[in-house]
C-alpha cells in the first residue's frame, strides 16, 4: 500500500492529465481544441508578420527566387 501511495504522489499530474484527455476524447472535445490551436497559431503568425513585415518580405522573396 505504501508503494501505491508513492506511485500516486509521484505521477498524480500524469494521471490527472490522462484522465482529462480521455474525457476530452470521449466528448469529442479534441476537434474544438484543434480549431482553437489553429486559430491561435494564425493570430500569432499574423502578429509576427505585421511587426516584421520587411524581414518576412525579404525571406519570402529569397525563398521564391530559389524555386
Amino acid at each position: 500500500m505504501e508503494d501505491f501511495k508513492k506511485f500516486l504522489s509521484k505521477y498524480k499530474g500524469a494521471i490527472i492529465g490522462g484522465l482529462i484527455s480521455l474525457v476530452a476524447l470521449l466528448l469529442n472535445l479534441h476537434k474544438i481544441l484543434i480549431w482553437i490551436i489553429i486559430i491561435l497559431a494564425g493570430i500569432v503568425i499574423g502578429n509576427y508578420v505585421q511587426h516584421n513585415k520587411e524581414f518576412v518580405k525579404d525571406k519570402l522573396k529569397t525563398y521564391i527566387d530559389k524555386l
